[in-house]
């Protein structure tokens, strides 16, 4: 290994290690088994809390925006993204009341979840001077998959339940189930007691 290496390794190492006592600092909580990587933006970082785990790094994408705001009057906000979980380039996660992100959630880039919505009742003003409806809290139980481009809108998604591509939920899905569509719907459910995948429709 040459000098350049080794000194390469060691700026990387400074830079990571400032990152995590920077976010130590603002976020609410942040485990030192976490990886942030390059312009993640936070708002209302003091609510937001991010845990790890000492057998697998929990994971957040480059590009992705994470927010705790109460936007909708609620007084607590908490955005919780648990141990292990990976979540990808480009994801959206905005919450006014309660998104809770349970340990080994696998999310794909550009993956949406919010438990707000804007209002649009009001035809004779513009969308964005409409207030903000608070929609139910979010909960992604453990070990789920969302996959690409996917929307969860005040909406759950059960423990290892799969959300395909493209798909957008806003009703709660039970654990162990595979939806998909907009608005998805349950296409495959495990049989716990036959312990296989069964079709639906």
């Amino acid at each position: 290994m040459n000098l350049e290496v080794i000194i390469h390794r060691l700026k990387m190492i400074q830079y990571f290690t400032l990152r995590y006592w920077y976010y130590k600092l603002v976020l609410g909580a942040i485990d030192h088994k976490c990886l942030l990587l390059n312009s993640i933006r936070f708002d209302g970082c003091k609510s937001i809390f991010i845990y790890g785990d000492k057998d697998s790094k929990t994971v957040i994408g480059r590009n992705s925006w994470l927010a705790a705001k109460s936007l909708t009057g609620r007084k607590e906000c908490m955005l919780v993204i648990g141990a292990g979980s990976k979540i990808g380039n480009f994801n959206h996660i905005f919450c006014t009341s309660s998104i809770i992100i349970k340990n080994n959630v696998l999310t794909a880039d550009k993956v949406f979840i919010s438990d707000n919505l804007h209002s649009y009742e009001d035809v004779s003003k513009p969308v964005f001077k409409q207030p903000i409806k608070q929609m139910k809290d979010v909960v992604i139980g453990e070990g789920a998959w969302l996959g690409e481009n996917v929307c969860i809108i005040g909406a759950s998604v059960g423990k290892g339940s799969v959300i395909g591509a493209n798909s957008v939920v806003t009703k709660d899905i039970p654990d162990y189930c595979v939806a998909i569509g907009a608005p998805a719907r349950i296409i495959k459910r495990y049989n716990l007691e036959m312990k296989r995948w069964e079709m639906t429709v």
